[in-house]
């Protein structure tokens, strides 16, 4: 019976420290540096996700974490001085937010305050990480590279739009991380489908983009993974309605007006993102956390979209589908 009592001294005790362990530091008071691609508006959705995840933890603003954000707006040639300003207030972690621009950003500038990223393109391509599994250096975080993502996308588009012949895939040509486009031409040929790539490099290059689709007799578009077409897909969603062309592209491309979205859910990936920073305050390195991949996915169908162009979609394809908008 002492021996029993002993250990269960002895497991409460651990359990105790455990917990103690855990919590945040009494006093202490954590600079959180944010730097973001495009606008807090574009990226107010995740920003939430990750203030909500460190909430959960035991990080709270106001009470013991300070977070200083900075916005490019779109003009990643300001990420370097935006970044340099988050250094300067000595900031104890950099998140990044909107792509690899800013986390490329924030890795050239400075080899000794910790950063996570939100997601990226091909963290291990860039030099952004050294692996995934070992990323080196300051940096880890999430991945968004999923080079399956853009033919799984097309193939939804052909199982909404079966009678589409010739997609416009847009591309910023601008993102060198954007992979699965040499799968996604093996799958356009499986599917007997001719791909026109359609280059966008800013905003205001979209309305003629899809203007000059008439011409080319484009039967439906797909919209390729990249920070720009992310902060404007209501606009893609809305040309591409007006112009009576199926689309496919992220979940949030088809919350806003899409008819497909395939993808990782956003508020998901920012809180695994809070569960880095919070390990990185209690004294983990980047070095020795491994870059995570998404692992929830999910396939919104807008019906209300679809039932506007006189698509039917499937009722197979419906019953896949996590989120239907009426």
């Amino acid at each position: 019976m002492r021996r029993i009592g002993l250990a269960v001294i002895l497991i409460f005790s651990v359990v105790a420290l455990s917990a103690a362990n855990a919590q945040p530091q009494s006093g202490k008071v954590y600079r959180i540096g944010l730097l973001g691609a495009h606008s807090h508006s574009v990226h107010a959705k995740g920003v939430e996700a990750l203030r909500a995840g460190l909430g959960d933890l035991g990080y709270v603003e106001s009470k013991n974490i300070v977070i200083e954000s900075r916005w490019a707006e779109g003009k990643y040639d300001r990420l370097p001085d935006l970044v340099a300003e988050l250094v300067a207030l000595k900031v104890d972690v950099i998140v990044t937010t909107g792509g690899t621009p800013p986390a490329l950003a924030a890795k050239q500038a400075t080899t000794t305050i910790p950063i996570v990223t939100t997601g990226v393109g091909d963290a291990v391509g860039t030099g952004i990480v050294a692996s995934l599994a070992r990323p080196g250096g300051n940096i880890t975080g999430l991945t968004d590279s999923v080079p399956e993502l853009a033919a799984k996308r097309l193939e939804l588009l052909k199982l909404a739009a079966p009678r589409a012949g010739r997609v416009a895939v847009l591309v910023n040509p601008v993102n060198r991380t954007q992979t699965g486009l040499g799968l996604l031409e093996s799958t356009a040929r499986s599917l007997k489908l001719e791909l026109q790539r359609v280059e966008i490099r800013r905003p205001d290059e979209l309305e003629r983009a899809f203007s000059n689709m008439g011409q080319s007799r484009v039967d439906a578009v797909l919209v390729s993974q990249d920070a720009l077409f992310n902060a404007n897909v209501r606009l893609i969603a809305d040309l591409a309605a007006k112009k009576r062309l199926p689309s496919s592209g992220t979940k949030d491309f088809a919350e806003a007006g899409g008819v497909i979205g395939y993808g990782w859910d956003v508020s998901d990936n920012n809180r695994r993102a809070a569960l880095f920073v919070v390990k990185i305050l209690r004294g983990t390195k980047p070095a020795d956390l491994p870059v995570e991949q998404p692992t929830k996915f999910e396939l919104v169908i807008n019906l209300k979209t679809a039932k506007a162009l006189g698509l039917t979609i499937p009722q197979t394809l419906l019953l896949r589908a996590d989120q239907v908008i009426q």
